[in-house]
């Protein structure tokens, strides 16, 4: 047993803590069956905790058949069938019709006796670190999809990497060796533009709304990637920050991100009597079934959200902790 397993400032209780270390080590197999254990006063000396709480962490493993002591022996590793049945806490930022497909891929890769809770940040920091800090010690694996302007790695980081997989995009000032299916929006972004190149050739300018108004986050790296294309095949492009009916013009495209800038572009297209993919130009972001058929299909730059479910159900069965890109890619359709 290592010095430092306990985390002094965590809200998880300290018997928590080292119960979930020998069960850990037992599943990585850094203990093995028939293993002896510090002592109560060894292990209570060397983490800086009460004997008490050293006894209740040992008596709790003792109750489940992980340990046996023997009188004036110690303990001993009795078990190495220590597995349990995942217990996940889901945070996502909010739900819509891709996160609901992620979500759908998440659960068919769990086993059958996995458990998920789900619960929404709506990019709020706050809400974020409360969900964190109230369920720490609740679940053996937390998924959570970091999507903030402002770095959460702090709260992140209350919970143990070993237990920890980030969704959609990493932390990278968070330490530790936990896993995470992401995407890497400035090269997705700039090959889904370079793929499209001879369509947007046909118009005049790209116009990248970001959606302020509508809480919608937008990766700055995926912003680099953009502004990056248009310099490298000097490609007329620009930033706003809201749509605005404005923006439909002959000759122009415009990439939007909510679903109802989407709609409120397509109603000014009609408005207008302007034919989509000929005069005017859409792309989306983040593909749906409804972009599908919506106007005779919308040309989207999307990961495959079914996949980055699958590979995080995939991570999680196996306590895998590997950090896995998640392919994106263009899908043309009649609006570009």
């Amino acid at each position: 047993m290592q010095e430092g397993t306990i985390d002094q400032s965590a809200d998880q209780p300290k018997y928590q803590q080292l119960i979930e270390y020998v069960l850990t080590g037992i599943e990585q197999g850094t203990l093995a069956l028939g293993q002896q254990l510090p002592s109560i006063s060894e292990w209570a000396s060397l983490q800086r905790v009460a004997k008490v709480t050293v006894a209740k962490a040992y008596e709790d493993l003792r109750q489940r058949g992980v340990i046996r002591s023997h009188h004036g022996k110690g303990f001993y590793v009795a078990s190495t069938n220590v597995r349990t049945s995942l217990n996940v806490l889901v945070i996502f930022d909010t739900l819509n019709a891709y996160k609901e497909t992620l979500y759908d891929a998440l659960k068919a890769a769990l086993p059958a006796d996995a458990s998920l809770s789900i619960f929404f940040h709506h990019y709020n920091p706050a809400v974020f670190e409360t969900l964190v800090r109230n369920n720490l010690g609740r679940f053996n694996a937390y998924v959570l999809m970091p999507h903030f302007d402002s770095d959460v790695s702090a709260v992140a980081g209350l919970i143990p990497p070993e237990k920890l997989l980030l969704l959609d995009q990493t932390l990278p000032n968070l330490p530790g060796d936990f896993a995470a299916v992401y995407q890497d929006f400035e090269q997705d972004i700039y090959n889904a533009l370079l793929t499209a190149h001879e369509r947007l050739r046909h118009y005049r300018r790209l116009t990248l709304i970001q959606s302020k108004d509508r809480f919608q986050y937008i990766p700055p790296s995926l912003l680099a990637g953009f502004q990056r294309f248009g310099q490298d095949y000097n490609f007329p492009i620009r930033l706003v920050d809201t749509y605005m009916p404005a923006l439909v013009q002959p000759g122009e495209v415009c990439l939007l991100f909510t679903d109802r800038d989407l709609i409120d572009f397509l109603k000014e297209v009609n408005r207008l009597g302007l034919v989509l993919g000929q005069e005017v130009g859409l792309l989306s972001y983040d593909d749906t079934p409804m972009k599908e058929i919506l106007a005779g299909g919308i040309s989207v730059i999307s990961t495959d959200f079914a996949r980055m479910g699958q590979t995080a159900g995939q991570l999680l069965t196996s306590r895998q902790r590997a950090k896995i890109a998640n392919p994106g890619a263009l899908i043309l359709r009649k609006s570009l």
